[in-house]
């Protein structure tokens, strides 16, 4: 809730300058969203799963959907927004439009759209083609004075095949995109493998928000001390400073995609305590 009287001042600053107002949204806090509880609604092109479309504590916006397009199926003509975006494969080959030139990426890849960059998806393969899509407005995103020009981050698409392995301890770890935005303080990206049975890490809080995509396999979520567990497809999220943890519920590897993000209406971490 802290977000809230940045938020009114920086949307009356944006009308005064002749920006569009950012929604007003309900906040939501730490959520699983399984799969099998998404309601798929038919579209022109193949259907949709709506997830969230919220302000969190450190968000003006969290949108996310999942789009499944039909063979030869675009998602729409090239278009921009202010808030940037995320989308990451689920299945399928899709050819990537952004600024002009075009990608084909499958599976396990992730595409990331600057703040206002044209851009579209286009399925190029011979089944459908399923992918996450997530929005992010910060208070930045409707009010210029505030973005980032010197954002590390431009659009780009961090193929799947092209992704450094690192083993781990429990698994292993391809890092996929980490910098700032025009409107994000901080945006990171990660993919994990996990062993059967294995668990992440223990439960732990920080600052940052995250959002997490179940690509195969079982995860089991703690979110505050209560347990659900969410196979391909579901989404997790883990707001900001909330006790949470993730565990492989089944016998075989796990993978999930792992988004991390920081604006300046995120908590600052506790100072470590003297020793």
């Amino acid at each position: 809730m802290k977000i809230l009287p940045l938020l009114a001042a920086l949307l009356s600053v944006g009308t005064l300058q002749g920006q569009t107002a950012a929604p007003t949204k309900p906040t939501m806090g730490s959520r699983v969203f399984a799969w099998e509880k998404l309601v798929a609604r038919p579209t022109p092109n193949g259907e949709r799963r709506d997830v969230a479309n919220h302000a969190t504590p450190t968000l003006a916006v969290f949108e996310c959907h999942i789009t499944t397009l039909n063979p030869g199926a675009a998602s729409h003509e090239p278009h921009r927004h202010p808030q940037e975006e995320l989308i990451i494969v689920k299945e399928g080959t899709l050819e990537v439009h952004i600024n002009g030139q075009t990608q084909v990426a499958g599976r396990g890849s992730t595409f990331f759209y600057a703040a206002n960059d044209a851009h579209r998806v286009r399925n190029v393969g011979a089944t459908r083609a399923t992918y996450w899509v997530i929005n992010l407005a910060s208070a930045a995103t409707h009010t210029p004075a505030l973005h980032n020009p010197a954002s590390t981050l431009k659009s780009g698409v961090f193929d799947w095949e092209k992704l450094t392995v690192v083993p781990t301890k429990t698994g292993e770890r391809r890092a996929v995109l980490e910098g700032s935005t025009v409107t994000l303080v901080k945006l990171q990206s990660h993919i994990t493998t996990l062993e059967g049975g294995v668990a992440a890490h223990g439960a732990h809080r920080h600052p940052d928000e995250e959002i997490v995509l179940v690509a195969e396999g079982s995860i089991e979520a703690t979110i505050n001390g209560q347990s659900t567990i969410g196979g391909p497809g579901s989404v997790f999220f883990f707001a900001s400073d909330d006790l949470h943890g993730m565990k492989n519920a089944g016998p075989t590897r796990a993978r999930y995609h792992v988004i991390r993000l920081v604006t300046a209406a995120t908590p600052k971490p506790a100072p470590a305590a003297a020793k």
